[in-house]
């Protein structure tokens, strides 16, 4: 039996009016579908585990609420709204699917689980075009034997960070001083987002 997470319980007291019945009612279904659930916050909302992996996700807004199943495409499929989730803006608990057919759902996406199925990773149907290292970095890589060696050896993705960020700089003084410090990071090997690494 799911034992209510009380940040659950605070999330939908601080909810507005019209959005606390859809959550209860939304929690409740979760709940009666899946027994074994845990309820938990992911990215400050409320969300529901299942043999410790993400099965779905509620969330409030000033005008509606969204639902959604973390495998949502293959438990629904395509998204039917505008808003994230697969149900759209839900405004009232008739916006929902009735009792058993929303079950049903929670149950497919128990046995996406329960098969190990991931979800599937999509990635961007054209690759992006290389960009050419404009003038005043390549003189300064040239300057610099270590940062030249490192450069040439990253891959085009981290190559395009640094050339991205120096050629969107809209001052002459703001490019030069990320010239300089990217000179002295691609010398010392770290790529353009290195402080952000392993957080």
């Amino acid at each position: 039996m799911t034992t209510n997470d009380p940040r659950i319980d605070a999330y939908i007291e601080t909810s507005t009016d019209f959005a606390r019945p859809i959550l209860r009612h939304l929690r409740k279904r979760v709940q009666s579908a899946c027994p074994d659930a845990e309820e938990t916050l992911k990215w400050s909302a409320p969300a529901f585990l299942y043999k410790g992996k993400l099965l779905c996700q509620m969330a409030s807004f000033k005008q509606h609420v969204a639902f959604g199943f973390w495998q949502g495409a293959q438990v629904v499929g395509d998204a039917q709204g505008e808003a994230m989730g697969q149900f759209g803006r839900i405004t009232k608990v008739a916006d929902l699917p009735p009792a058993r057919q929303f079950d049903g759902y929670v149950r497919r996406a128990m046995a996406l689980v329960d098969a190990g199925v991931k979800v599937p990773r999509t990635r961007d149907a054209k690759p992006k075009p290389t960009l050419d290292t404009p003038d005043d970095l390549a003189r300064a890589l040239d300057a610099s034997p270590a940062a030249r060696r490192h450069f040439d050896g990253f891959t085009p993705g981290k190559r395009r960070e640094y050339i991205e960020w120096i050629v969107e700089a809209r001052q002459a003084a703001t490019r030069e001083r990320r010239l300089a410090q990217a000179v002295e990071w691609i010398a010392e090997g770290k790529p353009r987002h290195w402080k952000y690494q392993n957080c």
